[in-house]
């Protein structure tokens, strides 16, 4: 039987809360540890388990990691010895197609699995295959992805859409090219900024790190380096919306503010108001009653995912939850995954006011006075966001595959106990 989580509802929520280091930004930085030997030190890591499991399939491949402490991680990929991953691994996980591109650089072919991960959508590759054959790759889909590379030769590449992965694919095959590389339309969220900080600190050439035009001069090798991850602002945003809606009295600490802005910007539709303290990076959000923001003309308001700098669709459930606990009526159009508001089901049969208009958008009117309910988590995001709905129900709820929240929240059980949660873990 899978890990599940029992939840009293309606506790008063109050305290101080560090988040994690990013996980989308640890994931394609542990695949970059593969374009060296020499030792990869990571510090603020989470350990969830996405990154347990990359770290898993590194160490078949043949990579020595280790965990100096609960947030350090030591890698090094010298006896690294395959170009083939383990497929059982593999299907555990998106982040393995990040993956591609390295063992292409260090080996000249690889052999991988098709990635597993979330079912929220189809999720296309084309980019990453497009970006790594102008780069002189030769890929064939067939059980998998196989590929050979000769020469890794510079050249532009527009990408027909600004996919993280495919950017983050691109750039780690470009990094040892031969020549000038430029990726334009590419991905610039600050995960692909990290990574292109830690390739920077490992020897790259790499301007317009930020913006969505990437020049990369090819260097020869890359050597070791030290890398603090950036704090996940995933994680932020969805304590900045349970913050609001929990009773309490939330401070969220170590938070990079600049990545938040948009973010911030965009709960205010809610009625949720963030008190931003610039000096010490941190935020503060004091649950009031929430009142939805009409447009111009008192039209009812939207709100839509996009890519970078948009309000981003990994928040689109969380910010959901928080519009059931606002007065008034609001429309979220996800325009990125046909599956992410699938987990719609879960809120309606907790007493929430929705109509699920089509695989894409959902009219909220609220506030709703929400009850417990017997839940099942469907993915990570998704998961979060039932969870806070069962935090502020009245009476107890039941979780089941929390496995799936768990992959993207690191201690997230002590976290919320210590803000006065009444919730426990089963086995």
């Amino acid at each position: 039987m899978s890990k599940s989580y029992t939840v009293v509802g309606q506790q008063r929520l109050a305290g101080r809360i560090t988040p994690a280091g990013n996980k989308n930004e640890i994931l394609p930085c542990l695949a970059a540890t593969l374009l060296t030997d020499a030792d990869v030190i990571f510090t603020r890591v989470p350990k969830i388990g996405d990154v347990l499991v990359l770290c898993d399939i590194l160490r078949h491949l043949g990579a020595q990691i280790s965990w100096r402490d609960d947030e350090t991680l030591v890698c090094n990929s010298a006896s690294v010895h395959s170009y083939e991953p383990s497929s059982d691994l593999c299907a555990k996980v998106r982040a393995s197609i990040l993956l591609l591109a390295p063992l292409l650089a260090r080996f000249g072919k690889v052999n991988l699995p098709l990635p597993g991960g979330d079912v929220i959508g189809a999720r296309r590759i084309d980019s990453h295959w497009d970006g790594i054959t102008a780069l002189g790759g030769r890929l064939t889909l067939e059980h998998g992805i196989k590929g050979e590379i000769n020469h890794i030769r510079g050249c532009e590449i527009y990408l027909d859409e600004p996919s993280v992965t495919a950017t983050e694919n691109i750039i780690l095959l470009a990094v040892l090219g031969k020549g000038t590389t430029v990726i334009r339309h590419c991905a610039c969220e600050p995960h692909v900024v990290g990574l292109c900080n830690l390739l920077v600190a490992m020897g790259a050439q790499i301007a317009g790190i930020g913006s969505n035009c990437l020049t990369i001069q090819g260097v020869d090798r890359l050597h070791g380096a030290e890398h603090e991850l950036s704090p996940d602002f995933m994680e932020v945003g969805s304590f900045l919306c349970l913050g609001a809606i929990g009773g309490g009295d939330l401070t969220i600490e170590r938070v990079n503010i600049a990545d938040l802005r948009f973010v911030i910007k965009t709960l205010t539709k809610l009625g949720i108001h963030t008190e931003c303290d610039e000096k010490q990076q941190s935020l503060r959000i004091q649950s009031s009653a929430l009142a939805i923001k009409n447009d111009l003309g008192n039209r009812i308001p939207l709100i839509y995912s996009g890519a970078w700098p948009a309000f981003p669709t990994d928040l689109m459930s969380v910010a959901i939850v928080a519009a059931t606990q606002a007065q008034g009526t609001i429309v979220f159009f996800e325009k990125m995954f046909e599956g992410r508001m699938f987990f719609i089901d879960g809120l309606l049969a907790m007493g929430a006011n929705i109509v699920l208009c089509d695989p894409h958008r959902v009219v909220i009117s609220g506030a709703s006075h929400l009850t417990a309910a017997h839940l099942t988590s469907p993915d990570v995001r998704a998961g979060m966001a039932l969870l806070m709905a069962a935090l502020i129900a009245n009476g107890e709820s039941r979780i089941d595959n929390v496995a799936q929240i768990e992959r993207g929240y690191g201690n997230l059980i002590a976290k919320l106990q210590g803000l006065g949660a009444n919730i426990t873990e089963h086995n």
